[in-house]
């Protein structure tokens, strides 16, 4: 790893889950001369490296640039599915020149892939990075690894030089090249990292669809960048998992032009003020939201409501930003509750990003209850049939993070026990309170009372039996004690 880099591993950057979005913001520096961007003389490119191997080795800001731009850490979820959707359907969309008059003039970025050497090949649509400068995910990777971790691969060959430096990298880098050679199994490091990301499972959306917001995000323009659905190949040698799959990110792909939240760098084709439409699935989890991190902190209807506002006053989401100022509090509010739904895990009531046994009392409690795609019990009706049913728990099992045995071996599922009524859990541990221990109880009734006691009397000074409950060889008062402890209900 190094001379320089920004950070050693990828999920530094991508945590949110891992492979998902990030915190972690790089810096781009340059020269802009009246909004026109070029690199810094003697530079071999415009991000910033953060760290080094030795603070010799370091690189900085050079005084020399006159601008600086922050980018936050897109998501790799479901990469391998974006890579699937094909070009020609996204080629259906670009309008460069706004021939229908909408205001919104989508753009690709034609790249060739880090891993395509004939240069008469044809060019593929960029889709991944802030200015969709990247193709494909391996080129992510190759790009990632060299760039972010400082480690050069079969991509790229070519080491940063600290600020340009050769002489300085020399010095730094003793190591040949490239750092990333294959394992035992013939893979490199960024195989590895390709396969992972090509991998990452969709982000959830409860409900799946039907929400009243979502109306109102196509009618006041959101949908013409982000748009809703595609179908990736069906294309054979295309992996079953990812071929002809139905997949709802939210974006375009293209380059849209921005306006005053341009991030004022241009990258290839890719002008200062376009920027890549990302995609909208897991946007609860997102802070902070936007290229720059300028929707931060707060709840999150306040960071997506600052984020829209920030798509105007100029560029191409300057429309539907002023379109949903115009909207009345209750539309905002049904729309922000539909942004609010990708990522949302199912069945997680309380929205902490997990199921469990909390959840689980809330699903109990709607059990049989009416349920459209805009009611708060929404999140437990996964088949949207209308009704939270026993249909809908059996997902919910699967997707408890607890316990789900048959502790009391009736050949009923624990969880099933408790939502019919059949078994208690008193203690909330999400377990038949009979089969939770209790000492103390020697007569099977879950209460330790007077009868109890009556037992441990009548084996007053024995050994070897269950009423010596601190095992120590005789029945007496220190039993009692323990038993007097635990007077009243079992736990």
């Amino acid at each position: 790893m190094g001379p320089i880099f920004n950070k050693s591993n990828c999920q530094s950057c991508h945590s949110n889950p891992v492979g998902g979005w990030g915190n972690a913001s790089v810096t781009q520096f340059g020269i802009s001369d009246k909004g026109s961007f070029t690199m810094v003389p003697g530079e071999s490119q415009s991000l910033l490296q953060e760290f080094g191997v030795s603070e010799f080795c370091m690189e900085i800001i050079p005084a020399t640039a006159n601008f600086t731009a922050i980018r936050m850490t897109n998501s790799s979820m479901a990469f391998g599915m974006v890579e699937a959707v094909p070009d020609s359907a996204i080629a259906l969309l670009e309008d460069p020149n706004d021939a229908n008059g909408d205001g919104v003039s989508g753009r690709i970025h034609w790249v060739r892939p880090l891993e395509e050497t004939n240069s008469s090949s044809p060019l593929r649509v960029g889709r991944f990075g802030w200015k969709a400068q990247v193709a494909t995910v391996l080129s992510f990777s190759g790009d990632a690894t060299r760039n972010e971790m400082g480690i050069t691969n079969r991509l790229l060959m070519v080491e940063n030089a600290p600020n340009g430096d050769n002489a300085r990298l020399a010095q730094c880098d003793p190591m040949p090249e490239p750092e990333d050679v294959n394992d035992q199994q013939g893979l490199a490091f960024i195989d590895r990292v390709t396969h992972f990301q090509r991998y990452l499972a969709v982000p959830p959306q409860t409900p799946k669809s039907g929400m009243a917001g979502e109306s109102i995000f196509i009618n006041v323009g959101c949908a013409k960048c982000h748009v809703p659905e595609w179908t990736t190949a069906n294309t054979p040698g295309i992996e079953d998992a990812i071929r002809n799959k139905v997949i709802r990110p939210y974006a375009d792909f293209m380059l849209h032009d921005m306006g005053l939240q341009g991030d004022g760098v241009s990258d290839g084709y890719a002008s200062e003020t376009e920027l890549r439409t990302p995609t909208l699935w897991n946007l609860r989890t997102r802070d902070p939201m936007l290229h720059n991190g300028a929707a931060a902190g707060g709840l999150f209807s306040e960071r997506v409501r600052t984020a829209i506002a920030l798509h105007g006053p100029y560029g191409e989401g300057a429309g539907s930003a002023d379109a949903f100022a115009q909207l009345s509090e209750g539309d905002k509010v049904l729309l922000v509750s539909f942004l609010n739904s990708l990522g949302r895990v199912e069945f997680d009531d309380n929205g902490d990003g997990h199921v469990n046994i909390i959840d689980f009392i809330a699903f109990k409690a709607a059990l049989g209850s009416s349920s459209t795609p805009n009611t708060p019990n929404a999140v437990h009706d996964i088949n949207q049939d209308g009704i939270i049913s026993v249909a809908d728990f059996a997902y919910f099992m699967q997707a408890y993070e607890g316990e789900n045995g048959d502790c009391n071996g009736n050949g009923v599922a624990d969880l099933m026990d408790l939502l019919t009524g059949t078994s208690v859990d008193a203690d909330l541990n999400g377990l038949p309170d009979e089969c939770v221990p209790c000492p103390a109880d020697f007569t099977g009734d879950r209460l330790v009372s007077g009868a109890d006691l009556g037992v441990l009397l009548g084996t007053w000074g024995q050994s070897d039996v269950p009423t010596d409950l601190n095992a120590d060889g005789n029945v007496g008062g220190a039993d009692l004690g323990l038993l007097l402890g635990a007077w009243g209900p079992c736990p």
